[in-house]
């Protein structure tokens, strides 16, 4: 009866988070489960912390289908916070344009010049011609980005360079025109769009603000993790789809194009042989986060503004701050490796529901009220137990070789840690 009691708390607590939850549209009510819970090492947590706060962080969210796992604000930043997005923003453009195409608002295939009118570069209007909204979403307008100023958005500023499709190169100013592009092809503002199709199905909140030639976009943190959730399920908010177009989802985050095979629409994708950089024109060999997994894909901002996904890990990272200790660039690639290096090591190892259940006599009694033992093959010394918050109790005194004593333990569910696996048992008197 004892063992039957364990194996339906072992299931419980993990089985519970296996499939993806989804935060009501409306209020702030988010369901979160704990890192020892999911069997993940919490001793290496306060030295991710430490590593965020000396890189000028100001929040930390790391979701686990759907729930949060860890939610860590710095300084005087809180959850009610809202910080820029920087050029994490323009995956939010990548979707909008996805969704204008469904809904027969403007093609991909569509000249620029169609919503931004004939004359909108200084190129020939030859080679403007060849410059489509994909060439935007993609990066390869083939406008020139070394100008003085590869932010300006004037006709003066869009100098030619090379045909369309044919030059790969991080260029602000042709994708900051994206924005007049769907105001222009939705007959509104670009807020409003981003309201009506993104904000209100998802629960987001958030603003577009214009700064200088460029649309920043300003949320709080978990407005960020939102987005993310929804892309780690396919442009799906809960049961709703947000963007149907199946190809189109596919699109945003797969090689959109033969020169830099690590972006796809505006999205930054892992796992590739080679990766290119802002401001140089060089393939570089392997992936620009070789400690995440290589189905991971990312929005990048300034200044370290991420929002990253994997699908196989089932994890969604935001972090938002100032600029961190990294070389300056207008993405962060080596701090986005940097996290999900400890965010992996913090991970690894979890135990499976299966290893849980398999593994459910490793305690009795269970339930139990003045003592647990342990196989003699476990080195009691190096046991420890955690509470629910995640507290390791101090008061819990070896009787012998196999034997710990947890009479002081008040009524409640703890965690048994034995060499990175976490054993789930009930004090009950």
């Amino acid at each position: 009866m004892k063992t039957l009691f364990l194996t339906v708390l072992f299931f419980s607590s993990f089985s519970v988070y296996s499939q993806l939850y989804f935060p009501p549209a409306q209020g702030d009510q988010w369901e979160s489960v704990s890192p020892q819970s999911l069997g993940w090492d919490i001793t290496k947590i306060p030295a991710l912390y430490n590593f965020l706060e000396a890189e000028n962080s100001k929040a930390l969210i790391v979701l686990k289908d759907g729930r949060i796992v860890i939610e860590k604000y710095f300084g005087t930043f809180t959850q009610d916070s809202a910080w820029y997005w920087a050029s994490a923003g323009k995956t939010i453009t990548a979707l909008l344009a996805g969704k204008a195409q469904e809904e027969g608002l403007l093609s991909l295939q569509d000249k620029t010049s169609k919503y931004l009118g004939v004359g909108w570069t200084k190129a020939p209007k030859e080679k403007e011609d060849l410059i489509t909204i994909r060439h935007q979403l993609t990066m390869t307008s083939g406008l020139d980005d070394e100008v003085s100023d590869p932010f300006c958005t004037l006709d003066t500023c869009l100098v030619y360079k090379a045909d369309a499709g044919t030059r790969w190169a991080y260029h602000n100013a042709p994708y900051t025109l994206l924005d007049d592009v769907l105001s222009k092809a939705t007959n509104g503002t670009l807020n409003l769009y981003t309201r009506q199709k993104l904000l209100q199905p998802t629960g987001m909140t958030g603003t577009w603000i214009p700064m200088d030639y460029n649309n920043v976009f300003l949320s709080k943190p978990r407005s960020m993790a939102r987005f993310g959730l929804l892309m780690l399920n396919d442009g799906v908010w809960d049961s709703k789809a947000v963007l149907n177009d199946k190809e189109y989802v596919k699109a945003l985050t797969n090689t959109s194009q033969s020169l830099n095979e690590s972006y796809g629409y505006l999205w930054w994708l892992n796992g590739k042989s080679s990766y290119m950089v802002p401001g140089f024109q060089i393939k570089i060999p392997g992936s620009y986060a070789p400690n995440a997994p290589d189905d991971m894909v990312s929005g990048l901002g300034k200044n370290g503004q991420i929002v990253s996904i994997s699908k196989s890990k089932g994890l969604v990272i935001v972090r938002m701050g100032d600029r961190p200790n990294s070389p300056a660039s207008e993405i962060s690639t080596q701090l986005c490796d940097q996290i999900w290096e400890r965010i992996m090591a913090i991970a690894d190892g979890a135990t499976s529901v299966n290893d849980a259940i398999s593994e459910t006599t490793m305690i009795s009694p269970n339930p139990a009220s003045d003592f647990i033992r342990m196989p003699e093959s476990v080195d009691i010394t190096q046991v420890q137990i955690v509470n629910m918050l995640g507290r390791t109790m101090n008061n819990v005194p070896i009787i012998n070789n196999t034997t710990l004593d947890i009479s002081k333990l008040i009524n409640g569910v703890y965690f048994l840690k034995i060499n990175h696996h976490y054993y789930t048992f009930t004090v009950m008197k």
